[in-house]
């Protein structure tokens, strides 16, 4: 007698409280924006701002936690978990530049190996997926704290904390364009090692 099959797996709802978690990340990027424009130089709202941003950090780690721990990975999370991410660092910082605090320069650096890292990792997906590094951990954590430092309003109380937030935020730009280089040889290789493998196909 044949041993009974497997049920199969039920499919993972779209409205789960992950990609839920994400699409209110995206909700609070343009929350933010307008609490940055209306309020550069106000001590109270230099801090509702930082609120948000940190709030939105949290639930990045919260909507990858519960994703992962109750079996909630959607593709639709794939694709917008990054989106969300990167959307909100790149606000946060194109804001700092408009208040003239981040140099334009840094900021451009920084979003355009963001975007690139995450539209390379979307093209490989055929080849299997790129995991995360130490390298890209980092970075992330020296830009949270970076972008924190700035937008708290630490130099209206005390001017040389400006020059504090601008070693930060070089220090995020370094390791930004260093794990980057880490990602897109950590991609070739994936795409190197997938074309070489026995049953690949052309």
């Amino acid at each position: 007698m044949t041993a009974p099959s497997a049920p199969p797996a039920r499919p993972v709802p779209l409205w789960n409280i992950a990609n839920i978690l994400t699409m209110v990340r995206m909700v609070m990027v343009p929350v933010l924006v307008v609490l940055a424009v209306i309020h550069p130089d106000s001590v109270g709202g230099r801090i509702l701002v930082t609120v948000v941003f940190l709030l939105a950090m949290l639930t990045d780690l919260a909507d990858g936690h519960l994703a992962r721990s109750r079996g909630l990975i959607t593709d639709f999370g794939k694709i917008m978990d990054p989106i969300a991410d990167k959307a909100m660092t790149g606000a946060a910082l194109i804001m700092l530049s408009v208040w003239e605090y981040v140099p334009w320069w840094m900021t451009v650096l920084i979003l355009v190996r963001e975007f690139g890292i995450t539209i390379m990792r979307f093209t490989i997906l055929k080849y299997g997926a790129l995991p995360a590094n130490w390298a890209g951990k980092a970075k992330t954590v020296v830009q949270t704290i970076a972008i924190t430092f700035c937008l708290m309003p630490f130099e209206l109380w005390w001017g040389p904390a400006r020059w504090i937030g601008l070693a930060l935020v070089l220090l995020a730009v370094v390791l930004t364009v260093w794990s980057g280089l880490v990602n897109l040889k950590d991609g070739l290789r994936l795409r190197r090692e997938a074309l070489a493998a026995p049953d690949a196909r052309p």
